[in-house]
């Protein structure tokens, strides 16, 4: 009795043992079982000649070109003084509300997610009127030693 007993147990530990190992192989097959891959989504945001304002971009810069990508954060109710761009730029608003006021009086509110390409040569200004801070990437197309933007400071604000 005492030998079946040890049979008992001894197969009981045995299958056990198998049933553990088989459930173990196949708890790590279906982990590594390769997943669908993510595919890389392309969106084209823009594709423009002109700037936001419906203008014609100039010609290209002659020379050896200069990018340039800067991130602004600028804060709620923060204005941005007069200022134009003596070279093309466009850029993503990442974040918050982005309104451009040209000095002929006209706008665009640019919205988070959204591209502008900034007016060239015109003066013009931004303000933050949203209650978050703008996140807005831009890329510029410039030369060596060429400013960005020049500022207007004898303009006024209103």
């Amino acid at each position: 009795m005492k030998k079946m007993r040890n049979w008992v147990i001894a197969a009981t530990l045995i299958c056990g043992t198998m049933a553990v190992t088989t459930a173990c192989k196949e708890a790590k097959a279906q982990t590594e079982t390769p997943q669908p891959e993510e595919e890389v989504v392309s969106t084209e945001l823009i594709r423009t000649s002109q700037s936001w304002d419906g203008v014609e971009l100039p010609d290209y810069l002659q020379g050896r070109p200069e990018l340039v990508a800067v991130k602004y954060v600028f804060p709620a109710g923060k204005k941005l003084g007069w200022h134009h761009h003596p070279v093309m730029n466009y850029g993503i608003l990442v974040q918050g509300e982005l309104t451009i006021i040209g000095k002929d009086g006209q706008k665009k509110v640019v919205h988070e997610g959204e591209p502008v390409v900034e007016m060239v040569n015109t003066i013009h200004h931004g303000e933050n009127t949203g209650s978050v801070p703008v996140i807005l990437y831009m890329f510029y197309l410039s030369q060596k030693d060429m400013p960005l933007a020049v500022q207007h400071p004898e303009i006024p604000l209103e």
